[in-house]
């Protein structure tokens, strides 16, 4: 009975354990049949999982979790070993775990590689410095400049310095020598959740400190490199021929420099869809390689014997690749360029042996290569909008369903050309459709009329302005190149009147409010899935595409946002967004309603009926979850008394100052003053249900967030330390208090 009495368990498991033994069993035949079928498909998330790693290190806080993550990684890699006999799952979780921990381990060590010291605090100093990149900005009246300080003089190693163009010396060029004295601050970081984070971009270019110049500037010693200068010179040349935006935008696209075009021009393009026109990308580098292509080609069938002896497609392809080099280095080797010619070069090489020139198998090769060279550039939101657009449109075309209906018929002219409008619109729907969350990640707005723009803007951009601005540059050499000027001018007179007219439209461009990671991440996971899968099971990627959707739209906008110096605050009601600072500046005014989720022209909140404001403070009731917050915020550096201080705190939920505030000081809810914003950076609070989000994360361990400093002697390169101005702390009881 004893004996039976124990094995009754063992019995009573028997047909659980048989039954979830067989399910597993199942589900891994299932899941090998599948992998099966999508073999070819397998190498293409080889740099998905790379990138996957790269990201890891971006999003996980602190080396103790990247260890953590590699540590995990690493039993992934081994269990994917352990289940790797005779099938295609094991192995494929083994090498996507191993590529992931490469990637993680590669941002890492990059991160580590490129660090540089930064300037420890705002400050004025003198000091020389060689030229190392010039940059005009002809639009903002500006020449930016990248300099490396000379001798030992207290400044970091790299610096971007402004300086008006009427103060520029004659001979400035890279190379050059010279001498200035200005205004110089540490990088900054994302003033509020979700803006652009210029501390994270400057760590990766190893620059230490940005500013602008006093007068005067002073040439010490001339520089010269060719390419600056050649690329200085022909955008001057071209604007000359080509007068106002149009102009500008002609310069753009021959040479990359968009310091030209006008911030009216830039904003109706970006709120048109039109923007990636402007930056030297695929589209540019593919109409030179193509152009120089078919010239070439042309021009040596018409020699017989040429053509009969060579490979003459071979010689256009060399062509062409040198024609992609060389317009990459014209136009300042930027990531995104170098990005569209490594991608150019992969096309020519697979002409060349062979093999079909447009694959995912090609552009997954691209981004792993500038993945490998450039990992920093994952987060960007160049590399994601170019990859998407061109992995978007591939695997658009290689489903069998859309490429029978665009395939050649025979059919009449007529028929042909309505295929191919439908084939463009249809594309540029779904690229537009893959680029929304990115462009609403990144920049808060996206172009709803972007597909229909692109329609036009596209040929006549590709067909029209840019062959008729390259014979116009090559007729320039005889002096005859007036007329193809007067294509381009007009053209693009035709761009910029289409982009302003889709901008001005009603509900151009749709606004969010800065979206969750984890939502933004959801989306870019299950639109890979519905683009890299061929078989049934890509339609899963419908399930998180739709649940980081969801997620997005139903974040709330921030009711309060605080900039990280504590000097601007914005308010969400219900008559739109308001202002601390009626005065702030274009940059901050346009930050914070990106932010807010607001296209409208923001408010001042002295303006509001719930608001009381003086010169030194406003308090402004606010109703959210149900109940009405009092939001208190200092806005001047006046002094007042003390006790009106306290009494302001104790009868207020939220006050929020630049300085820092009494320990008396004691509102109901929270209290935002310099030291608690230097902890958190920028804040960005919802009331409804109580939650705060920060730029600056407890414990978190990017270099950039806590970078090593160096600080400008005091004497003769140093005339004034800036660190405590507007930052004085309240004093004691009993005292006046500077606010």
């Amino acid at each position: 009975m004893a004996s039976s009495a124990a094995d009754a368990p063992s019995t009573a498991l028997g047909p659980l354990q048989f039954a979830a033994g067989g399910w597993l069993r199942r589900g891994r035949e299932a899941l090998e049949t599948r992998l099966e079928a999508e073999r070819d498909q397998l190498p293409l998330w080889v740099p998905v999982m790379f990138g996957g790693g790269i990201s890891a290190w971006f999003v996980l806080p602190d080396s103790n979790q990247w260890v953590a993550a590699l540590l995990l990684l690493g039993a992934l890699a081994l269990l994917g070993i352990a289940l790797g006999r005779g099938g295609r799952a094991g192995r494929a979780l083994a090498i996507a775990a191993v590529t992931a921990a490469l990637g993680l381990g590669l941002i890492w060590g990059h991160a580590t590689r490129v660090m540089a010291p930064v300037l420890a605090h705002p400050t004025v100093a003198a000091f020389e410095g060689r030229i190392e990149a010039v940059a005009p900005l002809p639009a903002r009246g500006l020449v930016r400049v990248r300099l490396a300080p000379i001798g030992d003089v207290g400044m970091p190693p790299h610096v971007r310095v402004n300086i008006a163009e009427q103060d520029v010396p004659a001979g400035l060029a890279t190379g050059a020598v010279i001498r200035l004295r200005g205004w110089f601050m540490p990088p900054p970081e994302a003033s509020v959740p979700g803006a652009y984070d210029f501390a994270r971009i400057a760590w990766f270019d190893r620059l230490g400190a940005t500013g602008r110049a006093f007068v005067p500037v002073t040439l010490v010693s001339a520089g010269a490199s060719p390419g600056s200068a050649l690329r200085a010179r022909l955008s001057a040349h071209i604007q000359g021929e080509v007068a106002g935006g149009p102009g500008a935008i002609a310069a753009a696209l021959a040479t990359g420099d968009q310091g030209a075009i006008g911030a009216e021009d830039a904003e109706a393009m970006r709120r048109a869809g039109l923007a990636h026109l402007l930056s030297i990308s695929g589209l540019h580098v593919t109409a030179v390689v193509g152009a120089t292509m078919l010239i070439v080609l042309k021009l040596l069938a018409l020699s017989p014997m040429l053509a009969l002896r060579l490979r003459l497609p071979l010689i256009a392809a060399g062509a062409g690749a040198v024609a992609a080099v060389g317009y990459t280095w014209l136009t300042g080797a930027e990531v995104p360029t170098i990005r569209s010619c490594v991608a150019a070069l992969l096309v020519l090489l697979a002409i060349v042996i062979g093999r079909e020139a447009l694959t995912l198998r090609l552009v997954a090769a691209g981004a792993l290569l500038v993945l490998l060279a450039f990992p920093q550039s994952l987060v960007g939101p160049s590399f994601q909008l170019s990859f998407a657009a061109v992995t978007a449109i591939i695997a658009l075309h290689e489903h069998p369903r859309v490429s029978a209906w665009f395939a050649a018929r025979g059919d009449g002219a007529a028929r042909r050309l309505g295929r191919e409008l439908l084939a463009l619109l249809l594309t540029g729907l779904v690229v537009e459709i893959a680029l929304a969350p990115i462009a609403l990640y990144h920049f808060h707005r996206s172009g709803v009329y972007g597909a229909l723009a692109n329609i036009v803007a596209i040929p006549l951009t590709t067909f029209i302005v840019m062959p008729a601005e390259a014979l116009a540059l090559g007729f320039d050499a005889v002096g005859l190149g007036a007329p193809f000027w007067w294509a381009v001018d007009h053209a693009l007179r035709l761009l910029l009147w289409i982009a302003h007219r889709v901008a001005d439209a009603p509900g151009a461009s749709a606004a969010l409010p800065a979206m969750p990671d984890g939502a933004f991440g959801l989306m870019v996971a299950g639109g890979l899935w519905i683009a890299l899968w061929r078989t049934k099971w890509r339609r899963l990627g419908a399930v998180p595409l739709a649940i980081g959707a969801a997620w997005a739209l139903a974040t709330p906008a921030p009711d309060l946002l605080i900039t990280r110096d504590g000097q601007h605050l914005a308010l969400a009601t219900p008559e739109g967004l308001a202002l601390l600072r009626e005065r702030a500046g274009d940059y901050t005014r346009t930050t914070l309603a990106e932010n807010s989720g607001v296209t409208g022209a923001p408010l001042a909140m002295a303006d509001l009926a719930d608001a009381r404001c003086s010169p030194d403070l406003c308090i402004a009731d606010h109703q959210a979850g149900g109940r009405t917050w009092r939001i208190a915020a200092i806005r001047s550096n006046n002094f007042v008394d003390y006790d009106a201080l306290i009494r302001t705190c104790t009868d207020a939920d939220i006050v929020v100052s630049p300085r820092g505030l009494p320990r008396a000081c004691r509102p109901r809810w929270l209290r935002l003053d310099r030291q608690t914003l230097a902890r958190t950076g920028g804040v960005a609070i919802s009331l409804a249900n109580g939650r705060i989000v920060t730029v600056r994360r407890p414990g978190a361990d990017q270099p950039w967030r806590d970078p090593p400093t160096i600080a400008p002697p005091r004497g003769r390169h140093a005339t004034m330390d800036v660190r405590s101005t507007g930052s004085k702390s309240i004093g004691e009881r009993g005292t006046k208090a500077g606010l």
